[in-house]
């Protein structure tokens, strides 16, 4: 069974797979010109025009594993040497105009950007058009489209242009790290910062010492990854790798769903915190909304301090499907609880980078959150999740309104509404990509699959109520239940 969506995928996954290998060997820094060179042998280029392109793309590859450009800090990084073979875009003329005498496009442009030749056929002027689509909408052939590169379709908060040399660059002050670019990019040209070699550190000095245990904490949306193994096996694997424990994030979700549901019904209006790229986006565009993004921790926090507060020699590593989540632990809210992010590509690699099989291991028991902790990976899953939390605490002098908002678009719509009071939704689940979390960039496979398997997962829960798995994890000594 395939392991990933697309071959761009696999070429990261390899890279990090040699990154990871000779770092756990402590040979890394030697062996760093090696690793282009083994992916790429001989003289026959395997995707681009040449070896020696080939060969400098992947020595950029490997810089990113290893933690990228320390002066950018946005995760998300563009290799400009790999955006090299998208077409600039914008909309062009095909060969459907018929030379009309109406000339509709040429009446409706109002920068003087369309003219014709003897036959009257439509020619654009890129250095005067503005790309407005006005010509586009009135051409009865349907003649003149819009062309956009990947990256740009892609990004729906249009942070990405193009600079001198046309390859993809990134305004850190719209981007919101959802990596839809990432995912979207043909020759994987943007790709997004790897922490592998932090928690490669933080797992061997934890053998080597008594200081500290390092903590697994793992998204719900991993029920739908890993396809050729067992979830058991995973989490098994994540013991051999080194992690002392691995604690659902789910049960962290739970924690949110309590405590978000009373902040509702006294705030009587939130906008959901749970997914940073959806909060970034909500502080960048509505600020007047930004006061009423919830005050609870996403779920990775709240699993996070919990695990702190249960063991203060813990230190947490999250691993998820998301890019945004890198970018989360660098605010001081976050910092102080969770160490690293990795996604479920990463974990991949880590994985392989030992030699270890999942498939091949026994089952370990992962068990604890509640169905509505767990369904936290879907678009819909908050919602439901505080409805249940309102419901248990017996919170009935207040009415839910929720809208659950499937991708950045409709979180646009959404606060936009609310913001001219064209909505009564009381409360606003975001989710940046499309789908929820299941829909992550760091996935190994996207689809309306892994929606499906989230909710067969939810179905397992030892717990069926939020407040049996808060309890059940508040009363225990530690962590983990021995």
């Amino acid at each position: 069974m395939r392991k990933f969506d697309t071959k761009v995928q696999h070429l990261k996954y390899k890279v990090l797979r040699e990154v990871a290998a000779l770092a756990w060997q402590d040979k890394l820094y030697e062996n760093l010109l090696d690793i282009p060179m083994k992916l790429v042998p001989g003289n026959t280029p395997t995707m681009r025009c040449c070896v020696y392109k080939e060969r400098a793309i992947l020595g950029e590859r490997v810089k990113v594993a290893m933690g990228g450009d320390k002066t950018n800090p946005n995760v998300i990084e563009v290799i400009t040497i790999a955006c090299d073979e998208c077409p600039v875009g914008g909309y062009e003329v095909t060969n459907a105009c018929r030379g009309c005498l109406a000339h509709r496009c040429e009446d409706v442009c109002r920068f003087g950007a369309i003219t014709f030749d003897s036959d009257h056929v439509a020619h654009i002027d890129k250095s005067k058009c503005k790309e407005c689509g006005a010509c586009s909408k009135v051409c009865p052939y349907t003649a003149i489209v819009g062309r956009k590169r990947p990256c740009q379709n892609a990004c729906k908060v249009k942070a990405i242009s193009m600079d001198e040399n046309l390859a993809a660059k990134i305004d850190n002050n719209k981007c919101i790290a959802c990596g839809a670019c990432v995912y979207q990019c043909p020759f994987g040209a943007i790709t997004d910062k790897s922490y592998i070699l932090d928690v490669i550190d933080l797992i061997k000095k934890s053998k080597n010492n008594t200081e500290y245990k390092v903590y697994a904490v793992v998204a719900p949306s991993v029920s739908s990854q890993f396809t050729y193994a067992k979830l058991g096996q995973v989490v098994t694997g994540l013991k051999n790798l080194g992690f002392y424990a691995v604690i659902e994030a789910a049960l962290g979700a739970d924690m949110v769903a309590e405590r978000e549901s009373k902040e509702l019904s006294e705030k009587k209006f939130l906008v959901s915190s749970c997914c940073p790229a959806f909060v970034s986006f909500v502080e960048k565009n509505h600020p007047d909304l930004k006061d009423s993004i919830s005050g609870t921790v996403s779920p990775m926090a709240m699993t996070a301090k919990y695990v702190k507060g249960k063991d203060p020699t813990a230190k947490v590593v999250f691993i998820g499907p998301c890019t945004a989540k890198k970018a989360e632990i660098k605010k001081p809210t976050v910092a102080q609880f969770v160490d690293s992010v990795l996604t479920f590509e990463e974990l991949q690699a880590l994985f392989d980078s030992k030699d270890v099989d999942i498939t091949a291991l026994s089952e370990s028991e992962l068990n604890n959150a509640s169905y509505y902790g767990r369904i936290f990976a879907r678009c819909g899953g908050l919602a439901d999740a505080v409805k249940e939390g309102l419901a248990e605490q017996g919170i009935t002098d207040f009415e839910l309104k929720p809208v659950s908002c499937n991708g950045i678009d409709e979180c646009r719509i959404a606060l936009l509404k609310k913001s001219k009071n064209l909505s009564d939704a009381n409360f606003i689940e975001g989710m940046a990509c499309l789908g929820g979390c299941v829909g992550g960039a760091g996935c190994l496979t996207h689809g309306e699959r892994n929606k499906l398997d989230v909710d067969k997962y939810g179905m397992l829960a030892r717990d069926k109520k939020i407040a049996d798995a808060v309890n059940a994890a508040t009363n225990t000594d530690s962590a983990v239940e021995e």
